[in-house]
């Protein structure tokens, strides 16, 4: 599977996204431009000893980047209506998650609206930790791989 963070800010959340795609074998993408240093000790030590074990790479411009791939995308979003449990997720697919400070632009709402997922929670509540989010999909859409490692 596929991780992008559209410009993550806290390194905390994508330390401990890091340790996830560990775990799990993904791929993590980071969007420009970051609200940290990927060198930061924070980074570092939210995703332990972790960080040189992921393939981390970075996107410049996402759109272009979408537009320009053959894999599937999906987006979440706690504004969205359909479920992250909807979805039968490929080993090649793209899972994007926005800044925890400002989700997604309203760009990618405008020209991808169909692609956008939710993941359940009470009315009353804002939405989930970033790097708990991440958990949530990735582990779904492992799961439906019988959690095949690659």
């Amino acid at each position: 599977m596929n991780i992008i963070l559209f410009e993550p800010q806290i390194p905390q959340n994508t330390g401990n996204i890091v340790r996830t795609c560990a775990v799990t074998g993904s791929t993590l993408f980071l969007v420009k431009p970051l609200g940290f240093s990927v060198s930061n000790r924070h980074l570092k030590r939210a995703g332990l000893d972790y960080w040189e074990g992921v393939s981390v790479k970075f996107i410049d411009d996402l759109k272009h980047f979408l537009e320009n791939t053959f894999a599937r995308f999906f987006f979440f979003s706690s504004h969205a209506q359909k479920t992250y449990a909807e979805v039968e997720y490929r080993p090649e697919d793209f899972l994007i998650f926005g800044s925890e400070t400002a989700g997604l632009p309203d760009a990618y709402w405008k020209k991808w609206p169909e692609h956008f997922y939710t993941i359940p929670k009470r009315k009353d509540t804002r939405c989930l930790n970033l790097a708990n989010a991440v958990s949530v999909v990735l582990y779904e859409a492992w799961r439906q791989q019988g959690f095949a490692i690659k």
